[in-house]
This record gives structure tokens, sequence and C-alpha cells, in this order.
């Protein structure tokens, strides 16, 4: 399991203590990320029911590029990717997503994420073309499909990870995951929502940030220039825009 921290300390504590209880016999190893340097002493690293590596880097990374190091420490047959303002309220969890993410051509495995209110998430969502963002912010309307989930909580196969090579790590923040999980289908495995359900506290930087908002549409652009976006609405024959 890879957990990112960017200043997240006061989450640390909590979530380890969830994935303690929730995850006991199957999360083997959490390896937490500190992107940026903990304000308070470091987490101890024993007394838990997994192994847990901390890393602290010297200057920050980007999103994938931190998970694709942790994936790189990692030895199980399965790789979980988890964001810090995460609650884990479900006990059948990560049973449920680890049976899931084992499955004949599963190549990720997720649950249905919750706003703190309860209310659903919009964190599966139709392929990022200029026409579904007009489509969803202009016109309203929801998405009719779903081509790409949130990367706030994932368990995937480790040899599905190695094979597509991580996270595209020209993505520094946002659109990261909607190109892993168009490159994952491309690859011929299936994405899967599991019948489970997580908190996540979404912080949603970019409507606030103009840092994150640059990030936000500097990825933007780099998935409407890159190949993978239009290989796959080519491959989906969803290049002629549906009413």
């Amino acid at each position: 399991m890879s957990v990112v921290s960017h200043g997240h300390d006061a989450w640390l504590p909590g979530l380890l203590q969830q994935l303690a209880r929730t995850g006991a016999g199957r999360i083997v190893q959490v390896i937490l990320t500190h992107n940026l340097p903990p304000a308070a002493t470091a987490l101890q690293e024993g007394g838990w029911p997994f192994r847990l590596t901390q890393v602290m880097n010297a200057a920050p990374a980007g999103f994938g590029a931190n998970h694709n190091r942790a994936f790189e420490r990692a030895d199980a047959p399965l790789f979980c990717v988890l964001n810090p303002d995460m609650r884990l309220p479900d006990p059948s969890l990560w049973d449920a997503l680890c049976e899931a993410a084992a499955r004949p051509g599963v190549g990720c495995a997720y649950p249905r994420l919750l706003d703190a209110d309860g209310a659903v998430q919009d964190s599966e969502r139709s392929a990022l073309t200029p026409w579904a963002l007009f489509r969803r912010r202009v016109l309203r309307r929801a998405d009719a499909r779903v081509d790409w989930a949130s990367a706030a909580l994932w368990v995937l196969p480790a040899p599905v990870y190695r094979q597509l090579g991580g996270f595209d790590e020209r993505y520094f923040m946002y659109c990261e995951d909607v190109d892993f999980c168009l490159r994952l289908q491309l690859g011929g495995w299936r994405l899967l929502r599991v019948p489970v359900d997580a908190v996540h506290e979404a912080q949603r930087a970019s409507h606030r940030q103009w840092r994150h908002l640059a990030w936000h549409l500097r990825s933007l652009w780099r998935l409407w220039t890159g190949a993978v976006l239009w290989r796959y609405l080519w491959a989906r024959r969803y290049l002629v825009p549906s009413a």
C-alpha cells in the first residue's frame, strides 16, 4: 500500500489506526511517503500489524512519481494506492477489494466514494474530453459511462501496474489517474467498482489555489494533446459525441 502525505500529518495516525483495525491479514506493508517534511516527529514504524516504511522526500515529487517509487519498494501480489484523507468505516472493505482485484481480467478494483456527509462523490467519470467537460460544467449533464475512476483508493494486481509502467510521471498532479485507467483498458483489463464504501474528505485544491489550478490545466492539455486519450476513444468508437 502506498500513501503519499502532502502535509497531512494530522490525518496519518488515524489513518494508520484504521488500516490496522480493518486490514488485519490483508495489508502486509504500508509505504508512507512524506512529500513535504512532516511538521512533527515521524511516526513510529514499529507496533503495527504491517510493515511501515517511511520515505522522506528531499524535494516534492508528483503524485504518480511518488506512487511509482513506492511500488519499487513493494513486494506483495496486490498494490494499493490510497489517499491520506480517507475514512474506512466498512470492515469488509479490504476483503472485498482484494478478492475483486484478484479476479481474472480485472486491472483495478475500487470502492464507491462518499463525501463526509454521506453523499456519493462523482469519482467515476467518462473520458476527460473537452466535450465531456462542456456537458458536465455547462450543460450540467451527468456522465453516461465510466471510463476512469479517481485514484483516491485503488487495489491493483502488481503485474498489471508493472506492465503498464505505473503512472505517467509527466503528469505532476491531476489526470494521471485518467491516463492510467485509459491505458489499463487499452491493455485489455477492466475497472471494477466493488459494492463497498469509503469516505473521501476531498480537498479539491484546484478549486481554491491558483497553483493547483495551473497544474490541473497543464495536465488537461497534456491529456488532450497526447495519444492515449484519442487511441482510447477510437478503440471505444466514442469519437462521435452522443446527444
